[in-house]
């Protein structure tokens, strides 16, 4: 009896338990925002609800929200209706904190995922993009913009020319970037030059892949240079008029 218990003992106690991998789920702030330029943080991201054009509406609002955040990736929504105007009235869009000011030369990919949805009340003009900025400084002002469009709902990009139907004219066309082909258009919008990818057809509503490719592009092809910074970095819905309702079920985006 005395050596039995003296074996137990010396047996050293294993939990049957495996360890396992988790994705921590945060608790966030789902509280709606509706003010011009509300905004609120999570993590490494912050939801912007950015209603910069809507002095341009005749009437409208919007509300945007995030629904949840697991890990690096947010989940969020935007509600909006416009009436009256050309110009785009709101840029709901989630921000990335972490990572930025890097010179573009520094940074070797920025993997990203993007699984959103929208539905549409009667006629919209609006679109889905990345928006990128970059700089000569740190922090300092605007010399590029770069948009990826996921979506071109009856909505067009700035150009330098278009043609006698008002069409944006694309400065380069079929350009092959993360499996999907692209036309290229370049202009200015009075501040900065911007740069706008828009794809050939269609619209991708599940992204997942690298978007620095896209930025290699301008560096190779358009003299954009690469000693300047990323200093913004973000995705959203430009909304123009109509009414519509915005859901990113899954987003996230890492600078390496």
């Amino acid at each position: 009896m005395f050596s039995l218990s003296l074996l137990l003992l010396c047996v050293p106690l294993v939990s049957s338990t495996p360890h396992m991998h988790k994705h921590y789920v945060r608790a966030v702030d789902t509280a709606p925002l509706s003010g011009q330029y509300d905004s609120v943080n999570v993590g490494r991201y912050s939801l912007l609800n950015n209603l910069w054009g809507e002095n341009g509406a005749a009437s409208g609002s919007q509300t945007s929200q995030i629904t949840s955040m697991k890990g690096s990736t947010i989940a969020w929504k935007t509600n909006w209706t416009w009436t009256g105007g050309n110009g785009v009235k709101s840029f709901a869009n989630i921000q990335l904190n972490t990572g930025i000011n890097q010179q573009l030369s520094t940074i070797s990919n920025m993997p990203s995922t993007w699984h959103w949805s929208q539905s549409n009340t009667g006629a919209v003009v609006a679109d889905v993009a990345y928006d990128l900025f970059t700089s000569d400084t740190p922090g300092g002002s605007n010399v590029n913009e770069i948009m990826i469009w996921l979506a071109n709902v009856n909505s067009g990009p700035i150009a330098a020319q278009y043609n006698a139907a008002g069409q944006a004219v694309p400065i380069s066309k079929n350009i092959s970037i993360e499996g999907h082909k692209w036309n290229l258009y370049s202009g200015s919008n009075g501040y900065n030059q911007v740069y706008s990818f828009l794809l050939t057809s269609g619209t991708v509503k599940s992204f997942q892949g690298d978007i620095y490719p896209f930025l290699s592009h301008l560096i190779d092809n358009e003299g954009m240079r690469s000693s300047q910074y990323l200093t913004t970095a973000q995705a959203g819905t430009e909304a123009t008029s109509g009414t519509a309702k915005f859901t990113t079920s899954a987003y996230s985006l890492t600078i390496n």
